[in-house]
């Protein structure tokens, strides 16, 4: 077996135990959350050998430009989620991972321009890896785990909206979904 194939297997039970209870419930964000996820998994493997290849290339450069947003995105999302969201593993809510049983709604740092910093990160993430080597399946792959996380963010919407009530409805109309001023 290939080192890829190896850590295939692996990454996707890793993903399966992290979303087991997600996955119970069709229709959660983490349902969704869990098929972006295989897909960058995927689309990683596919284009592993490549990460490297010609690194000053225009596509390694927009590849790594990409990534680094994603990694700022990531950092500051979970930052503040952290500190702000005031999580609480009793809040009841089978399907969330202990992280996201947050009881305040965050409006600050990045969370004031975009809703989604986390999920903004995977998608930046995706088409990063993308760029590492442009190809019809990866884009095929990319756009597939852009469509996953669009689903996984609005079925977020919809909980938080039944959590939050009309403060978060509030919020929602004035930040956009990923990226900031744009969409």
């Amino acid at each position: 077996m290939t080192p890829e194939i190896i850590i295939g297997i692996v990454g996707s039970a890793a993903l399966l135990f992290i979303s087991r209870a997600a996955l119970r419930t069709p229709g959660a964000h983490g349902f969704y959350r869990f098929f972006a996820w295989e897909g960058l998994l995927i689309l990683f493997l596919l284009n592993a050998r490549r990460w490297f290849v010609q690194p000053l290339a225009l596509h390694q450069v927009i590849s790594w430009g990409l990534l680094l947003i994603s990694l700022g995105l990531v950092l500051a999302g979970l930052s503040l989620l952290r500190r702000r969201g005031q999580p609480d593993p009793q809040r009841a809510d089978e399907a969330l991972l202990p992280l996201e049983k947050t009881t305040a709604l965050v409006t600050t740092g990045i969370y004031r321009y975009i809703r989604h910093p986390l999920y903004s990160s995977l998608l930046f993430l995706g088409w990063g890896i993308f760029f590492k080597q442009p190809a019809g399946w990866g884009a095929a792959l990319a756009l597939g785990v852009s469509v996953f996380l669009v689903l996984t963010a609005r079925a977020e919407e919809r909980e938080n909206l039944r959590y939050f009530g009309a403060a978060y409805q509030a919020y929602r109309q004035r930040t956009k979904m990923f990226v900031p001023f744009i969409f």
